[in-house]
């Protein structure tokens, strides 16, 4: 009953805000997942692109989720093999998921069951074009480059296409 008692100012909504990183050790792996990104250069260029091609914003409505939580959902959502209902469940629950999405303290908010919608999640993904995926890609290549995880040197592109599953014969020993 003690614990409750302590509790029952954080559960309302009222207390103390919890630091995510308290919560996710370094070692966690979406911690170090999330550590790889330019996360400030990747939302400059989504919010420039949707600045440009989706000028009106109304003032009516809910306040629009940031584009860093939409964004690194969409990208978790690919790394774990999840459904948008479950990356959207996984954001109100896992403190990892949150530390990904940039949130770096927390706090109960009932009024906010539905953080992020799973239709929202996939408006966000319709609005993301060829040129502005290129755009990221090209972006995360070079801070991958400037950190010395990749060098341009090892960079081997396989421009023969094949299907899922199908192998090429290149051994000499098989021909």
């Amino acid at each position: 009953m003690r614990l409750v008692h302590y509790l029952q100012h954080w559960l309302g909504g009222t207390g103390a805000r919890l630091q995510v990183t308290d919560f996710v050790p370094i070692m966690h792996p979406i911690r170090q997942w999330a550590d790889t990104f330019p996360w400030a250069a990747l939302v400059g260029a989504i919010e420039q692109s949707f600045d440009k091609r989706f000028p009106k914003k109304s003032p009516r409505g809910r306040r629009p989720v940031p584009i860093r939580v939409l964004f690194a959902l969409e990208l978790l959502k690919h790394e774990l093999g999840a459904s948008d209902e479950d990356i959207c469940q996984r954001l109100r629950t896992d403190f990892a998921v949150m530390y990904a999405c940039g949130l770096r303290d927390y706090q109960v908010n009932p009024s906010q069951a539905h953080f992020v919608l799973p239709e929202t999640l996939c408006e966000f993904r319709s609005r993301m074009d060829e040129a502005l995926m290129d755009e990221l890609i090209a972006i995360q290549a070079a801070a991958a480059m400037d950190e010395g995880l990749v060098s341009p040197a090892h960079l081997v592109i396989d421009t023969f296409p094949c299907e899922q599953g199908s192998h090429r014969v290149t051994d000499a020993t098989t021909l």
